[in-house]
């Protein structure tokens, strides 16, 4: 019988292996439910790692296998293996494939930071301070007018995730301030002046977290939107996204912030556009002094008037009252 040669044993490995790694790399079921438009976009990138990730798992560990069975001590052979060193080919093979997964993934994973509205590398968002250009030909006092453009710049530099490129310069549909502080998250809407512990957004709507920390570092992490934007004393940051699934999700505090870490967790509470409507109304009319507070009567009542309401409320039976009828009589 003829012997089948090597190559053809490499190539079916190969295509096999590359089958196995692409089906486990679509099918891993390893993050959670997906619920903001950017969770997409590293899906994607966390699939391409663990396909490649599967393919280096059964390549070693099958290469592994193959070796003690194939290399295994026979029966009665006390003797050394061969010496096998310098082999030149097999050293660039392997020193090749990792430099090329790791430069792919990194330029990969760039795209990514990008296209879910990651800041310029070692900058500031819309390209952070800008300094003036005076003309030439012109003599006149440009100090203080680049100073003070440099002062504006400074205000407007923040950290974080902006809006993505498809709709950067566009105006959020809300925005709430976070503060991060030992050990709770305060969510504060300015257009409304609605103050909460729970962060409520509405679906399909572009939102734009303004986060800073009070005290120590802190960090907003969403598992289900895939986003987590650390909170820096003194230093503002920003966390833009657009829920796209109605739910109630975790909000983890992703840096150890002190003894009580662990407590510091609150939610995101994903509404449709009517019931966070309808959130925001009440909310709104249970605030102090607001227009829309309910209004009671407080003048004094009789205690005819006084029962007449309440009997409203309380099912009584004409039975009963019969029965109650000769105990009231004079």
């Amino acid at each position: 019988m003829q012997q089948i040669p090597a190559p053809f044993w490499t190539l079916v490995i190969g295509v096999v292996v590359t089958l196995i790694s692409l089906w486990y790399g679509q099918n891993n079921h390893l993050l959670p439910v997906q619920a903001s438009e950017q969770a997409p976009l590293v899906d994607d990138f966390f699939n391409v790692m663990v396909t490649i990730g599967t393919a280096l798992f059964i390549v070693v560990q099958g290469a592994i296998i193959y070796s003690l069975i194939r290399f295994r001590r026979r029966k009665g052979d006390d003797t050394d293996g061969l010496p096998i060193e310098g082999n030149l080919p097999l050293e660039a093979f392997w020193t090749a494939i990792p430099a090329i997964i790791v430069v792919g993934l990194g330029l990969y994973s760039v795209v990514v930071f990008q296209d879910m509205g990651g800041f310029a590398p070692g900058g500031h968002h819309h390209g952070g301070m800008m300094m003036a250009q005076a003309p030439q030909h012109e003599m006149a006092d440009v100090g203080s007018p680049m100073l003070a453009q440099a002062e504006e710049g400074k205000t407007r530099q923040v950290y974080g995730f902006g809006a993505s490129p498809m709709v950067e310069g566009n105006i959020p549909d809300l925005t709430v301030n976070v503060t991060g502080m030992q050990y709770a998250w305060i969510f504060r809407y300015p257009d409304t002046g609605i103050v909460d512990g729970e962060l409520h957004v509405p679906i399909g709507q572009d939102v734009q977290l303004l986060i800073e920390a009070q005290d120590v570092i802190h960090s907003f992490w969403v598992p289900q939107f895939r986003l987590k934007q650390d909170a820096l004393p003194g230093q503002p940051a920003e966390l833009r996204f657009v829920a796209t699934k109605e739910g109630t999700y975790p909000v983890v505090c992703a840096e150890l912030c002190g003894a009580y870490h662990g407590g510091m967790r609150t939610q995101v509470i994903v509404h449709s556009l009517e019931d966070y409507a309808a959130w925001e109304a009440s909310r709104v009319a249970a605030l102090p002094g607001s227009a829309e507070t309910v209004a009671f009567n407080s003048a004094p009542r009789t205690d005819a008037e006084y029962l007449a309401q309440i009997a409203q409320d309380i099912p009584i039976e004409a039975a009963q009252i019969a029965q109650l009828a000769p105990t009231l009589k004079p």
